[in-house]
């Protein structure tokens, strides 16, 4: 099995978004991790609950706490934890019901230590990839409208409003046909 940890000496500009960039001194390094889902256990559980959003982002996800509580009552949830390599990133949780063909982000969120580092796109990708194995047509998610919102990071993806809101949020699509 290839080590997930690998360091190169590639210039910056040439890393895919995955890559994290390190300085020391004059060396540049570049650390590459795989991005993954990954099932929430009883031993990692505190690891995904204490993850955060940056400062000012408060507001506008639920906390992971709170979201894996409610799956629990919600039979159509389907809740992973974002991985950079080993190191847990992120939390994601969706409404997926593949017979009524209905795949909806319902959470979506990365640690405030991982933003910005192409960890965010590969997790989605890696959404898109499991709505397309449930063969539905089309991909939802609800927003927080504004300048802090991640309206813009959907939309690079080709997620389009709909017109329709959800407790003050703004629903998008992304159709995969």
């Amino acid at each position: 099995m290839a080590n997930s940890n690998i360091v190169t000496a590639r210039p910056l500009a040439a890393l895919p978004s995955a890559h994290v960039a390190h300085t020391c001194g004059d060396l540049r390094l570049a650390v590459t991790a795989e991005t993954s889902l990954r099932e929430i256990t009883g031993e990692t559980v505190r690891l995904i609950t204490a993850l955060d959003v940056a400062a000012g982002q408060q507001g506008l996800v639920t906390a992971n706490s709170v979201s894996i509580a409610e799956a629990y009552f919600e039979p159509n949830a389907w809740f992973r934890a974002i991985y950079w390599g080993d190191e847990p990133a992120g939390f994601v949780m969706i409404w997926r019901d593949p017979q009524e063909r209905v795949f909806y982000i319902w959470r979506f969120m990365v640690d405030a230590r991982f933003q910005r580092q192409g960890i965010g796109r590969r997790a989605l990708e890696l959404l898109l990839a499991e709505a397309r194995a449930d063969g539905v047509p089309e991909v939802k998610l609800s927003v927080v409208p504004g300048e802090r919102g991640a309206t813009a990071f959907y939309e690079r993806f080709g997620f389009t409003a709909t017109g329709v809101e959800h407790d003050g949020q703004a629903e998008m699509r992304l159709p995969l046909d």
